[in-house]
């Protein structure tokens, strides 16, 4: 009886063999390790609950982290725009904190 190699074997692939059963030897490439803050520990969190199948998409193509690290970069951005435009927008100044410091830390965000 001629076996055939499976599409992963044609290609390269090797096997491990468990008992009767072998096991492809899948692995994922080694990345350098980014840095995921708040947001994009959210958005994992979010992805493995609500998405599991982009989730897992994205983890065994290896582009989860960098997809979080992009999430929490886009988010830190935002908020720091957000914040610089309620500052303007409130008159909080300086001066004002030096006047009133009671009205500058209601106004800040």
């Amino acid at each position: 009886m001629k076996t055939q190699k499976s599409f992963y074997g044609q290609n390269g692939g090797t096997y491990t063999p468990v008992g009767e059963v072998l096991i492809p030897n899948l692995t994922i490439a080694e990345a350098e390790p980014l840095s995921i803050g708040k947001y994009g520990r959210m958005r994992k969190r979010y992805l493995r609950e609500h998405r599991p199948v982009l989730y897992n998409n994205l983890l065994m193509t290896g582009k989860l982290d960098q997809h979080l690290a992009e999430i929490d970069k886009t988010c830190e951005e935002r908020i720091e725009l957000l914040t610089r435009q309620m500052v303007k927008r409130e008159c909080v100044t300086e001066t004002l904190k030096a006047a009133d410091q009671m009205v500058w830390v209601r106004r800040i965000p």
